[in-house]
C-alpha cells in the first residue's frame, strides 16, 4: 500500500499513536476490572467462589480484577449473571473484547465479524482466521520491539476468538489466497507448520470456505502490490483493508477497491483450483 495515496479511506495509525492505543486499552480494562472486583465484594464472594461458579481459578479473576488480562467474553456474560450485575458488567463486554486489538485493526475486525463475504490475499503469514494456536502464539513471540507475556497472552485468545467467525449462521463466504512460500516457511517449527496445514485442509472442507495456493513457479502474477482484504458488508458495502509494517487502512473510494477487486479475481485465475490446492498442501506436509 502506498502510504501518498490520496484516495477516500480511513487512515488507523499514524507515528507515536501505538502507546496512546495501548494506554487507552489498559485504562479500559483496568476499569472493567475495578467494577469486577466492586461487584464480587458487594455479592460477599470470595475470588475462588465465583471462579468456581463460573469455571476459571481463583488467580485468572485477580488477573482480570487488576487488569492483567482481558476477559473472556463467555466469563463477562457469566460473571454478570452469577453477580446479580443487572447487564453493568455485559454493557463493557463488547468494548473489552475490542480492546483485545491494537486500536488501528479494530475497525477491520468489527467489519470481518460482521462479514458476509471475505476475500483474503496472504503474502507473509498464514491468515490470522486459518492459525492454530500454535502458530499465532509463535507469530507473536517474533514480534519486535518484544511483547510482554501479557500483551502475547491478550493477542493470542483475540485472534482465536476471531476464528468463532467459522461457527457464525449463517456463515460467511470465505476465499483464501496464500503464497506458496508461506505455506512452507516453518515459522515455530516443522511441527507447528504441519499442525497448521492440516488446520487449513479441515477449513477448506467446509462449504463456506475456498482456499487456494498461489504457487511460487507462475511466471504471471495479478497483485505483487502486497497483502488485502476485501470485506463485503451486510448492507452491500464492500471495503478493502490493506496493512502493511503496523500501519494500516481501510479503503472505501469505490476506484481503489475496484482495482484490488480485479487483483483478487485474476489472482484468484492464476493460482491453484481449490482441490488442487489441497492436493498441493498435502505434498507440502509430506515434505515437511
Amino acid at each position: 500500500m502506498d502510504e501518498s495515496e490520496s484516495e477516500s479511506g480511513v487512515d488507523a495509525e499514524v507515528p507515536g499513536q501505538r502507546r496512546s492505543e495501548e494506554e487507552s486499552a489498559r485504562g479500559l480494562i483496568g476499569a472493567f476490572g475495578r467494577q469486577l472486583k466492586l461487584l464480587r465484594t458487594r455479592a460477599g464472594m470470595e475470588r475462588a467462589e465465583l471462579g468456581r461458579r463460573v469455571g476459571y481459578s481463583a488467580d485468572t479473576i485477580a488477573s482480570y480484577e487488576q487488569g492483567r488480562r482481558v476477559p473472556q467474553p463467555r466469563f463477562i456474560q457469566q460473571a454478570d449473571e452469577v453477580l446479580d450485575a443487572g447487564g453493568l458488567l455485559t454493557a463493557m463486554k463488547e468494548e473489552v473484547a475490542r480492546a483485545r486489538f491494537p486500536l488501528f485493526f479494530r475497525d477491520a475486525v468489527r467489519l470481518e465479524a460482521e462479514a458476509s463475504v471475505l476475500n483474503v490475499y496472504a503474502v507473509y503469514a498464514v491468515p490470522g482466521l486459518l492459525q492454530t494456536e500454535s502458530y499465532a502464539r509463535a507469530v507473536f513471540h517474533m514480534e519486535r520491539p518484544l511483547l510482554s507475556d501479557e500483551v502475547i497472552e491478550q493477542g493470542l485468545q483475540a485472534r482465536l476468538q476471531r476464528q468463532e467467525l467459522f461457527n457464525r449462521q449463517p456463515a460467511p463466504l470465505m476465499s483464501f489466497v496464500i503464497e506458496e512460500a508461506v505455506l512452507r516457511r516453518p515459522l515455530g517449527g516443522v511441527q507447528v507448520l504441519r499442525e497448521t496445514l492440516e488446520q487449513i485442509l479441515l477449513l477448506g472442507q467446509s462449504r463456506s470456505v475456498e482456499i487456494q495456493v498461489m504457487p511460487t513457479a507462475r511466471r504471471d502474477h495479478g497483485a505483487l502490490g502486497g497483502p488485502f482484504t476485501l470485506i463485503d458488508t451486510s448492507d452491500g458495502q464492500r471495503i478493502a483493508y490493506a496493512e502493511v509494517q503496523d500501519h494500516s487502512r481501510l479503503h472505501t473510494d469505490p476506484t481503489h477497491v475496484r482495482t484490488l477487486e480485479a487483483r483478487y479475481g485474476i489472482l484468484r485465475s492464476q493460482a491453484l483450483t481449490p482441490s488442487e490446492s489441497a492436493a498441493c498442501i498435502v505434498q507440502l506436509m509430506g515434505e515437511a
